[in-house]
């Protein structure tokens, strides 16, 4: 992913994309086009450990998956190791040119998105992936669910679960592009910023957010309170 200096994010940014957005895009090559699967991507719990104990860094971790093994993905990468790309994306919204209040000027589309590349491993069948499923729905309905208990289902899990390829990824780059109006004027973005705020949109007012902690990041705070 190209990446110009300006919309690069740190890896703790990085982090936070892939954390609230686990719903990722895995891609690995193929002959004539790659294959793309969509499929939930999670931080493990001992790698959330070491992440909260250091760096903030997903670099030399590993995140895991998991797929249907009817997929035909699947079978392209149960034969062993292969180099792969997990994309995630985080809020975005179109910006018209009405919203600058100014011409000449152009429209544009902010976004946040984070590439992973690494070394992709299939796991074996049974209690390994069966690990990866407990694990994944653990971390999802703490995130997002109503903290449903999954203990009532287990045997619902251990029949489904031959129908189920998991994997693991050791993460080795980390590309975060966080496209949220920094070239423009100081005015021109709060303009921008205050018009995701207020829309109906949900995933808007997150776009909002974001570009409220980069432009307090970007101004230092004597030039914030003027």
């Amino acid at each position: 992913m190209y990446v110009p200096a300006h919309y690069r994010g740190s890896p703790e940014a990085a982090l936070a994309v892939v954390r609230a957005g686990p719903l990722a895009t895995l891609v690995t090559g193929a002959d004539p086009v790659p294959f793309a699967t969509h499929l939930p991507v999670i931080v493990p719990p001992e790698v959330e450990q070491a992440l909260r104990d250091g760096p903030a860094d997903l670099r030399g971790h590993r995140l895991i998956g998991h797929m249907n093994r009817a997929n035909p993905h699947w079978r392209h990468i149960a034969s062993g190791e292969h180099p792969s790309l997990l994309i995630f994306r985080g809020p975005d919204g179109y910006i018209s040119p009405e919203i600058y209040g100014y011409t000449p000027a152009a429209p544009t589309w902010n976004f946040t998105a984070v590439h992973v590349r690494g070394t992709l491993r299939p796991l074996p069948a049974g209690e390994e992936t069966l690990r990866v499923i407990h694990r994944t729905v653990r971390a999802l309905e703490g995130r997002f669910g109503r903290r449903w208990d999954m203990r009532e289902s287990l045997d619902y899990f251990d029949k489904i679960v031959p129908a189920v390829g998991a994997f693991e990824l050791d993460v080795e780059e980390v590309d975060g592009m966080f496209k949220l109006s920094q070239e423009l004027n100081e005015e021109t973005r709060e303009k921008t910023t205050q018009h995701f705020a207020t829309s109906e949109h949900g995933t808007h007012r997150d776009l909002a957010n974001e570009m409220e902690r980069v432009n307090a990041a970007r101004c230092p705070m004597s030039e914030r309170e003027k």
